[in-house]
């Protein structure tokens, strides 16, 4: 499922541009994906998951963290990239099974990109 999401958000200029850095490699090695897993989780909680974002399509920074770099490679970096290329509609608070899709799809660029 998710290698088929991947190939499309592949598809976009701007989702192709992004690619793990060297420092974001170290990260990842001496943290671990567990580690990067909780991250990510934690990231969607708080950024991505509530009804109402007030900085809605400015929450994720583009750099300085790997789970950052994916959320924009995913598309799930904000409510109207989620909506657009995963059909997840803002304005309502996200599901525990629409979490676990967000992370699950971060983590699978992660992995597909070491």
């Amino acid at each position: 499922m998710y290698e088929e999401i991947l190939t499309r958000l592949a598809k976009s200029p701007f989702r192709a541009k992004f690619k793990l850095s060297i420092k974001d490699r170290a990260y990842i090695a001496q943290k671990g994906l567990a580690v990067i897993r909780v991250h990510a989780g934690d990231f969607i909680s708080r950024r991505l998951a509530p009804a109402v974002i007030e900085n809605d399509g400015k929450q994720t920074p583009m750099r300085n963290h790997p789970v950052f770099v994916a959320q924009h490679a995913t598309a799930t970096c904000c409510r109207q990239c989620l909506y657009k290329w995963h059909r997840i509609p803002a304005g309502a608070e996200l599901t525990e099974d629409q979490k676990k899709f967000a992370v699950d799809l971060i983590m699978a660029w992660i992995e597909h990109q070491l």
